[in-house]
């Protein structure tokens, strides 16, 4: 690896790591499911970025692009499907809060 690369390396890290610290704390803070489906959405942009700028450094770009076109297509189908549950979940309890939605029984 040559010096530019780890300095492009250095230069996204506290990027990553600030969007992994944003989108855990979404997850784990908020009681409304759509706030924690943002986290979730911004916990994947920070693996993404991840995994572009390791690929760079590496020099394995063709890898790292098949890998995070993989991850996005993945990553589309899950949220779809979170969100489908997630309305469904409004539209029976009209409500989005955690809280409320832990006392369901059945």
């Amino acid at each position: 690896m040559n010096s530019e690369a780890l300095q492009l390396f250095w230069s996204f890290g506290p990027f990553v790591i600030l969007l992994s610290v944003i989108g855990i704390y979404c997850i784990l803070v908020t009681y409304n499911l759509i706030r924690a489906l943002i986290g979730v959405e911004i916990l994947i942009k920070a693996v993404t970025l991840l995994i572009i700028v390791v690929g760079h450094v590496t020099g394995h770009t063709a890898l790292a692009q098949a890998l995070v076109i993989t991850l996005i297509v993945i990553e589309v189908v899950v949220i779809a499907v979170a969100v489908g549950i997630v309305l469904g979940l409004h539209h029976h309890h009209d409500s989005l809060d955690i809280r409320k939605l832990r006392n369901l029984k059945g």
